[in-house]
């Protein structure tokens, strides 16, 4: 790199390095530093470990503080290292230093992008893991190949942000993809991420299952619900549900598909339908499918409490799923656009990949501005 391509990345750190310090104080993570520091004062007094209500409370706290201030902390002290170690390099035109410091700069762009991210999320269920259901809309085989292809990109999107990932229900199609399937995903946050996924993602391609190679485009559902805690009373008696059991569809073992341990619940008041399969234990996926239904009834009950209001103030919204929120085009030409935010990209095999970040903070972000469309 030349001198001048040196001081333009010496710009670009400057303006990250604004940019966080922006963030920095408007979050107020000084005070909050502040607060950790009068809060461990605390704990270090005599009479302190004598009040277990009090002991509980302020440990309880300190651990938020610390989990909220700890990465924006080291975020600055690193940011400002980097512009130190940046300003000497650029003066006595030391290369290796300066290479070094530019390497940096994307993964700096990347952790500012996933803390303001976080600052965004403030929601009541944003902090909790969640359940991800792909249900491939009308047209067979081709729409239960696209429903796989979500599949696929969800799981490996858990992977890289260090989610806990385990496939609960999975049903395959006749000749290719799914019928349906289920993601548990269990992470700081994992609700509050998905929930921009909530709609109909559309597939335009050239058909692998077409032999005349034509264009087609097909429709998948997602849903994304949070789990719910065992803290949160969820009322399901035994007369309201119905239990089926039948052998399980998804690979397992000849074990699994020789007996009856998939389960089926049914809650007969509201109609809700859950099933898991993918355990070899039929009680284990019983005790996963009450998990599920407890977590979709707690979703039931809350939308159904905020339609009553909207209708008190004399409002009427489609709470409903069924708003195409994102195209995947692979041919005439490649893109991936979010009709929600106007994100998009041309890099779909990035997509397919699990890089569906940039869409989560769009849609985050224009929620917070409320120019979501």
């Amino acid at each position: 790199m030349q001198i001048k391509d040196y001081r333009e990345s010496y710009r670009e750190l400057k303006a990250i390095c604004q940019k966080s310090q922006g963030l920095y104080d408007s979050i107020n993570v000084p005070s909050l530093n502040k607060k950790i520091e009068e809060l461990e004062k605390e704990t270090v007094k005599e009479d302190f470990w004598k009040d277990k209500e009090r002991l509980a409370s302020v440990n309880q706290e300190l651990s938020f503080l610390r989990k909220k201030t700890g990465p924006w902390n080291e975020l600055m002290k690193s940011l400002r290292e980097s512009m130190e170690l940046m300003e000497m390099a650029l003066n006595e035109n030391d290369n290796d230093i300066l290479n070094e410091i530019c390497e940096k700069i994307p993964d700096y762009k990347i952790r500012i992008d996933a803390l303001e991210t976080l600052e965004l999320l403030s929601g009541e269920d944003d902090a909790r893991n969640s359940f991800l259901t792909i249900h491939p809309g009308a047209g067979g085989t081709e729409s239960q190949d696209w429903a796989n292809m979500l599949l696929r990109m969800y799981c490996r999107w858990g992977e890289q942000r260090g989610f806990e990932t385990d496939v609960i229900d999975y049903t395959p199609g006749e000749e290719a993809g799914i019928k349906t399937a289920t993601i548990n995903f269990k992470g700081d946050y994992a609700f509050g991420l998905l929930k921009s996924e909530i709609g109909v993602h559309r597939l335009v391609r050239i058909s692998p299952f077409d032999a005349n190679k034509r264009r087609h485009t097909s429709f998948a559902s997602v849903e994304v619900i949070p789990e719910v805690s065992d803290d949160i009373a969820i009322d399901i008696r035994d007369t309201d549900i119905r239990i089926d059991t039948f052998r399980a569809s998804g690979a397992g073992g000849q074990h699994v598909n020789r007996t009856d341990s998939a389960v089926r619940i049914t809650h007969l008041p509201t109609g809700i339908v859950v099933q898991c399969q993918n355990e070899r234990s039929q009680h284990k996926n019983k005790s996963f499918a009450m998990k599920v239904l407890k977590a979709r009834l707690y979703e039931f009950y809350k939308r159904e409490q905020n339609a009553k209001k909207l209708e008190k103030m004399g409002e009427k919204k489609d709470i409903s799923w069924g708003n195409q929120i994102r195209s995947y085009v692979f041919q005439p030409y490649t893109m991936a656009k979010d009709h929600r935010t106007g994100e998009e990209t041309g890099k779909i095999e990035e997509v397919m990949d699990g890089g569906i970040d940039r869409f989560i903070y769009s849609f985050l972000k224009s929620q917070r501005l409320g120019t979501t469309t």
